[in-house]
Order: structure tokens, then sequence, then C-alpha cells
């Protein structure tokens, strides 16, 4: 009986965190112009896309004879980009993540989840088939998959760190990591070494409190990981700041140079800055990648 009314409780209040995650992520990707087009672009397909001017290298096949009878240049008849693209999420669930130096400010899964789930909605708008890395929820569309993205990005994990999921990765398909990356290295560059063997590019977006880069502790103070597995109490909490951004530094040289290898986008957003620009962002690194 107990266990039935725990299960029920916990049920409960995952369905009361959905609906206002789901509401925030629909605002939030509202709020973003991507102009008339989206993610439209050239490529094969039936419908018009646009007509620009001729250069060197086309073909006269691809001349359109009845615009270029309107002026002295000749112009060709592009066709729009039709094939869905798959596009993975990765969003860190660890309690690293549950963490927030002020009230005032959302925890760092908040706000990945956040730009997530906002993610999602303007790609599968776009006609992009949306899912989560490995094989819980493949890459899909329509407003049912928005949904179940949405349940799966309000749980989480007891860990301090979780490590980035790397099965099942569709080949040449396009990946968004987001995580503090604060966690064991080797299992990131793991996970985008098996994603560049498999023809996999994307983004990692390294989400971050103000209080970690900025490191504002003086005197006694006690330092504890959210799932309570670390604890650290000093009385000079001041001397370790040089030593803590140094770390800090290190760790986004690696992931700068594990981006580069294997050909990913690295991005840093910090809670205390918007959301939409960080949107913005990850979703313009998207559409770059994929042309």
């Amino acid at each position: 009986m107990n266990a039935a009314r725990t299960l029920r409780e916990r049920s409960e209040a995952e369905a009361s965190r959905l609906p206002p995650l789901l509401a925030r992520a629909e605002h939030l990707a509202g709020t973003v112009l991507l102009g008339d087009h989206g993610r439209r672009r050239s490529g094969l397909g039936d419908d018009f896309w646009q007509y620009r001017p001729a250069q060197i290298g086309d073909s006269r096949r691809m001349i359109d004879h009845r615009r270029s009878a309107r002026g002295d240049q000749q112009y060709v008849r592009e066709r729009e980009w039709q094939i869905a693209q798959s596009i993975m999420l990765w969003v860190d669930q660890g309690a690293s993540m549950r963490f927030a130096s002020d009230k005032s400010l959302p925890t760092k899964a908040d706000r990945a989840r956040l730009l997530g789930l906002a993610t999602a909605i303007l790609l599968v708008r776009g006609g992009e088939r949306v899912g989560l890395t490995g094989t819980t929820l493949p890459p899909r569309r329509g407003n049912a998959q928005i949904i179940r993205l949405a349940q799966a990005l309000s749980e989480d994990t007891e860990a301090d760190y979780a490590p980035p999921e790397h099965r099942a990765m569709i080949p040449h398909a396009r990946a968004v990591f987001m995580s503090d990356f604060l966690g064991p290295l080797d299992e990131v560059e793991l996970a985008l070494t098996k994603a560049a063997d498999r023809g996999v590019r994307g983004v990692l977006l390294q989400v971050l409190d103000p209080g970690e880069e900025n490191f504002p502790y003086r005197g006694r103070t006690i330092f504890e990981s959210v799932g309570g597995t670390v604890r650290h109490e000093t009385l000079k909490a001041g001397d370790l700041r040089e030593r803590y951004l140094a770390r800090l530094a290190r760790r986004k040289d690696d992931l700068t140079r594990l981006c580069r290898v294997t050909g990913w986008q690295l991005g840093l957003h910090h809670t205390g800055d918007s959301a939409q620009a960080a949107l913005l962002w990850l979703y313009r690194a998207l559409d770059g990648g994929a042309r």
C-alpha cells in the first residue's frame, strides 16, 4: 500500500512538472525569429526554392531561360531541400546539473532542459526528426514526439555526473549534447569519438552557473556536491580560487580540443544570460553544420 502511494505521488509530481516545461519551451521557441523559411534550403526536392544568379560551374541545363529572359543576367532555378535530418539530443540529468548559486537563477538542469526542448520544437517545426541519444526515444517527427521528449527530459538521475549516451548513433545524423561537462572527461571523449566514427557531427553546449565561473566564495565555506557524495570544508575558500579557475580553464581547453578533433562545435551558456540568445545560437549552429 505504501509502495503504491509512493509511486502515485512520484507520478503526480512528474506529471505536474511536464506542462510547465512544455509551455515554457513552446514560449521560448516562439520568441526566436527565424525568417520566412526557417530551416528551408536548396537541395534535392520537387518544390521551387529560389532563383539565384548563375555561377561558374553551373551547367547549361540548370539555367532557367524564362527568368533569365527578363534581363541581361542568367538565373538558376533552385529546388527546396526536402530530406529530413535526424537530430539526437543528450541533456545531462545528473545531480550536478541541479545546482544554482542564487535563488534568482535557474538550475543548470532547468535551463538545459528548456533549451533542449525548445530546440526540438524548432527542429520539428522545420520538418526534422528529433529524438534522444540511445535507444529509448529514436528520432521522429510530430507533436507527439515533443510530448515524449518533454517527459523524458523531466527525469533526474541520482549520480553526480551522468555520462553521455553514445549507443545507437545514427550514421551522418546531427547531435546536441548539453551539460556542465565538469565530470569525467573520458566519457565525453568516448561519446564524441564514436559519433565521429559514424559521421555524426553536432554541438556541445556547456551550461554553467555564474558562481562556477566567478568563484565568489570567501572565508569558511563548505562545498558539497548536489548528490551528497563529495564534501569539503575550508576556512580559506579564497585561497582555492586561482587553482579552481585554472582547472576550469583547462577543462574548457580540453573541450575545445575535443570538438576540433571530432568536427563538433562548442558553445558556452551561463544560466544568468538570455535563454533566447542561447537557443538562437544552437539553432544556427545546427543549421550551419547541416549545410
